[in-house]
């Protein structure tokens, strides 16, 4: 029983010795997007939700944060590994180039949307660091405003 034991920890440590990425974590690193801007008219209990979109529509991740005093800021951390590691990773290779195209940034307050914007990654973003793209400019986005009147 003891030569058993013995033999498949052997049999273990091999395996670990020959294919040390195959137990080892992923070496892509995790980018972030962050979102900031103003609400204008912004409802009381006004939430900003940001989804990240990837190449063929494929939806990401996402968050959301709520509005002080009229503004907003927003970090969504994503996972930049684009293919899942086979063995000692490198078959098929490893590939760390997952980016969203599409960052979608609404206003919704209790399952009302009323504001909408999509953003373009490589338009509307610029890299601030190897692992963080920012807004080059606050984004506006519009409640409802305070002049609605029935007639």
């Amino acid at each position: 029983m003891l030569y058993g034991a013995f033999k498949a920890l052997v049999g273990t440590l091999s395996l670990c010795a020959i294919f040390p990425s195959a137990v080892s974590h992923a070496e892509c690193p995790t980018d972030m997007v962050i979102v900031t801007g103003q609400v204008e008219h912004a409802p009381r209990k006004a939430i900003v939700k940001v989804q990240l979109i990837y190449p063929k529509g494929k939806i990401g991740e996402s968050g959301d944060t709520t509005v002080e005093d009229g503004s907003f800021r927003i970090q969504i951390p994503f996972f930049t590994q684009s293919r899942a590691p086979f063995l000692n990773g490198s078959i098929p290779p490893e590939k760390c180039a997952r980016k969203p195209e599409t960052i979608v940034v609404s206003l919704v307050e209790n399952d009302q949307e009323y504001d909408r914007v999509s953003l373009k990654r490589d338009k509307d973003f610029k890299k601030i660091d190897p692992s963080a793209y920012a807004l080059r400019s606050e984004i506006m986005l519009h409640g409802p405003s305070g002049d609605t009147q029935t007639h």
